[in-house]
Parts: C-alpha cells; structure tokens; sequence
C-alpha cells in the first residue's frame, strides 16, 4: 500500500437551482415561493445589476469557471461536494420554508462537470421539494453515477457511507450529517420506514454510534470524511457544542471533519493531527448581488485541497485557492482580495492555533503546530 499524501477536494455548498439553473441550458420552473421573489429569474437579474451580462443560456461548465482548471492542475485523488439543492421537476414545495433549492434534472451535467466522486446530501434544502424531490435526486445522481451519503430511503441507507477507493490502496469513507442548528427539519430524519437525511440529533451520542460502525467497517489505509451540516449562515465564532462535536468525531476515527453550512468561510483547526473544517462557506450560489451582509463577503469563496497521510489519517498540508464569484462565474481574486480572504481566516482561526500563509500561485496554505511557515 502506498504511503503518498492522498489529496482531496472538499468544498462548501454548491447550490445549482434557484438562479443558477435558469442559466443553465434546460431551466426548470421558476417558480418561488420567497417572501420578496417569486422568480428564481429575478437572482440572475441581481448579479447582471452589479457586475454585467450573464449567458442565457451559459454553458454547463459556466458557474464553475477557475474551479475546473484549478481541479485539473491539482488532479485530487477524490472529490467531495456539498449539494445544497434538490435535483427534481417536482412541485411540491416544503411548507415551513422561506427558501427553495431546486434545479432540473436535464442540466445534472453541470454538477457532472466537476466530476464530484460523493455528493453529500444531509443539509437543509434536499427535501425542499418533498420525500418525492428526494427520490428524483437519489434516481437521478444514480443514474448518472455520482456516489451519494447522509440521504436514503431509509435510516440505514442514509447513514451508509459513500466509499471511494484511493490509489494509494486504501478507500475513502464519506460520511454526511446534518444538525438541527443548520435549520434542517426534525421530520426530515431518515426512520426506518421513512426516507429522509442522517439528522445528528444528539451529537455526542451520534459520535458514539459513529465510533462503533467505524470499528466494523474501516480497514488499514482508509480515510473517513465526516461532511457536516451545522450552524446559522452569517457567523465567524464557533460554539462549544460544536468543537465538542467536531473532537468527539475524531476520536471517534473521523480523520477530516468538513463542515459546511455558513455562506462564508470560517475557522479551521486540527486536533490530534486531523483537520476540522467549521465552515467552508460557499462554492457555487446565486446570492452575487444580493445585499445585507456586506461585511462577509460572500461574494469570495475558497476551494480546499486536503492532503492526509494514508497510512495514519494524519493531516498532511491544506491549500485553499481564492475564487470571486463575477457573472455568476467563479473567477481569480485580485491580490487585494487575496489579502483580506486571508487576514479574515487567519484572525478566527488563531484561536485554535492555526495560521493562514500564502502560497505560491495565490493561494493560501494552513499553517499549524508542528509545521513551518508556507509548509
């Protein structure tokens, strides 16, 4: 088995419907049901106001614009996606909810351009359009080969792992779960007769149960990723509940916890040389030119590639590329940008002893205990 650094692809949320998808070749209904917009038309208007046309339609590999070059040049070993959207004609929209995801499912190419090998699902917008939404998600990424977890048609199936195998010999496990404080409905929990999300209800009692499945399923060589939903939207500090989470799953056998769920990007630490992602905000959205939270800058998003040692699950290195989302495309920073990214980073996550440097081609590297400036 080789002992090579195995790098992964881990990003926040992509979030292909709404205005996105009518960009997209084959627009679904635009119908929304939000208290200030009723047509999902209305977002790609709002980017167009600030920054310029946007192609109508754009090709499928559009919203991703740098993403792809990034990724080619990078050539991970696995790649693991946030789908904060569901992927359906259905109409049935959630009651409850004052936001709805959905893109059609005649333009899945533009998710199958970033060749995502784990689409994680436990979040709280894939059952926007019902357990009938969820099924034509689940049927849809199926056939369409794109590996799924944290959303089944039962408790069972939704915890199951996505497994990916690695070239270093060992597989990558890919866990997906999902907090009620990330605004996910209690009766969106997968029973075992009901089809829903793997909806982490009692946290350390859940890392309990995690450690024991591990103990059954994970061998030598592999890596496991905890892809969790958790947390409000606009927010740097980290709540104790969630750090105690984040080590519990680690010592539970989770050697990188990818948290998702803020819109921007949060701290980082690594605990017992495992990397812990509290929020890696935003990939791929419709909110350019939307107002509010200015002082977020949502508008700059970060790419993470994660190296960890196969052999011991050890954190190897982190290097985050700088993206501005401009035209509903995801395009390089400017180095002013670049430096305010990094200062932001790098201040929240100070108080878990990790630093922020940059790296060579603009990006950014983590820097923690043990390890050497640029390292």
């Amino acid at each position: 088995m080789s002992t090579a650094a195995v790098t992964l692809f881990l990003c926040g949320d992509v979030m292909l419907g709404r205005g996105v998808d009518q960009i997209l070749p084959h627009p679904g209904d635009p119908t929304l049901r939000e208290g200030y917009v009723r047509d999902a038309r209305d977002y790609v208007g709002l980017a167009e106001s600030v920054n310029g046309p946007v192609p109508r339609p754009a090709g499928y590999r559009w919203p991703w614009g740098e993403v792809l070059h990034q990724l080619d040049a990078a050539a991970p070993d696995a790649r693991v996606v946030n789908l904060e959207t569901s992927v359906t004609r259905a109409g049935d929209f959630a009651s409850g909810k004052g936001v709805h995801y959905r893109m059609s499912p005649a333009n899945l190419p533009c998710l199958a351009a970033v060749r995502p090998d784990v689409c994680a699902l436990a979040n709280n917008h894939v059952l926007d359009f019902g357990r009938r939404g969820l099924q034509e998600t689940l049927d849809v990424l199926a056939d369409a080969g794109l590996g799924t977890a944290g959303a089944g048609r039962d408790a069972d199936a939704a915890r199951r792992p996505a497994l990916v195998p690695l070239p270093s010999g060992g597989r990558l496990l890919v866990f997906s779960l999902g907090l009620p404080t990330s605004g996910i409905p209690y009766s969106w929990a997968a029973t075992r007769t009901r089809a829903g999300v793997d909806l982490a209800v009692h946290p350390q009692a859940y890392a309990a149960a995690l450690a024991e499945r591990l103990g059954e399923v994970k061998r030598p060589g592999d890596i496991v990723v905890a892809s969790v939903h958790w947390g409000g939207n606009w927010d740097y500090e980290v709540s104790a509940a969630d750090t105690r989470f984040a080590h519990a799953l680690v010592d539970a056998g989770v050697d990188v916890v990818h948290g998702h769920s803020s819109h921007h990007p949060r701290p980082l630490e690594v605990y017992r040389d495992r990397l812990v992602l509290y929020g890696c905000g935003d990939l791929v959205d419709d909110y350019e030119g939307i107002g509010g939270h200015e002082q977020y800058r949502d508008d700059l998003r970060l790419l993470y590639l994660v190296s960890v040692q196969p052999d011991t699950g050890r954190l190897a290195g982190v290097r985050m590329v700088p993206l501005k989302a401009h035209r509903m495309r995801l395009r390089h920073t400017s180095p002013a940008d670049t430096a305010w990214l990094r200062a932001v980073v790098d201040g929240v996550s100070r108080e878990f002893g990790c630093r922020i440097d940059p790296a060579p081609g603009g990006a950014l590297a983590l820097r923690w205990p043990g390890t050497a400036p640029g390292a």
